[in-house]
């Protein structure tokens, strides 16, 4: 009853689609980065400086959202944001960009809070893999000739993937989860329309409006269609000979 209230409402599909292509364009390009930055980090031999990128990255992971968002809003103001002077300076643009108020900016300033966020953190779950390959083959691989692009491909790829397909597969079960805190901070009147999604939809019955069964059934819905993303990805990395998850 609680479902079809929902879906009959007239802004359901908006919210849902919202949801969706925001979950999937994070996917997109936040998923790669940690992979990037682990396979950076596992080719300096320099001890110092590797721990240094490491701290630098995985430290935002410990600060809160409402700073981080707040830190972007001061580095992308119009009047003094060091992001529009660097802008115009370089000759890029001739007037100050609204990036935090503009509806065309949103998804990629989303985009751009959750990988400064949390992509070294998420590295150290690759650089641990990457620790676990066998150095012998890198050895072998250098008497033979192979170069550093050559030893990357064969060998390091490879060597973590079993982690990346368990990592899509559980990432993709998040799609429609989008994060509350940095919806409800990057949100105002400019960008509602694409802002307002299933986890501010939850928030806003649940406890603003206090329909708690209306906000269950929903959140279970959402549950639902991530739990479907999950085995639909497991059985297509089988059928590409993965192991999978389940």
């Amino acid at each position: 009853e609680h479902l079809e209230r929902f879906f009959s409402s007239y802004n359901s599909f908006n919210i849902i689609w919202n949801t969706l292509y925001l979950g999937f364009l994070s996917l997109l390009f936040c998923f790669p980065i940690p992979i990037l930055l682990a396979l950076l980090v596992n080719e300096i031999h320099a001890k110092r400086l590797k721990k240094g990128l490491q701290t630098i990255t995985y430290a935002p992971h410990f600060v809160s959202t409402i700073v981080v968002v707040g830190m972007l809003m001061s580095m992308c103001s119009p009047s003094t944001g060091v992001v529009n002077k660097l802008l115009m300076n370089m000759g890029i643009v001739s007037e100050p960009l609204y990036l935090m108020g503009s509806a065309k900016y949103f998804r990629p300033m989303y985009i751009i809070s959750g990988i400064w966020k949390d992509a070294g953190w998420n590295a150290i779950i690759f650089i641990s893999a990457l620790s676990a390959i066998d150095v012998t083959l890198y050895e072998a691989a250098e008497v033979d000739g192979a170069n550093r692009w050559q030893r990357m491909w064969n060998i390091t790829l490879p060597g973590i993937r079993g982690t990346v397909v368990t990592l899509l597969i559980m990432n993709l079960g998040k799609v429609m989860g989008s994060n509350y805190e940095r919806l409800d901070q990057f949100g105002n009147t400019q960008v509602k329309d694409f802002s307002y999604q299933l986890a501010i939809y939850i928030y806003d019955k649940g406890l603003a409006s206090a329909k708690f069964s209306m906000a269950t059934a929903v959140g279970i819905f959402q549950s639902l269609v991530g739990l479907v993303l999950v085995l639909l990805s497991d059985r297509i990395a089988k059928m590409l000979g993965e192991e999978g998850l389940l």
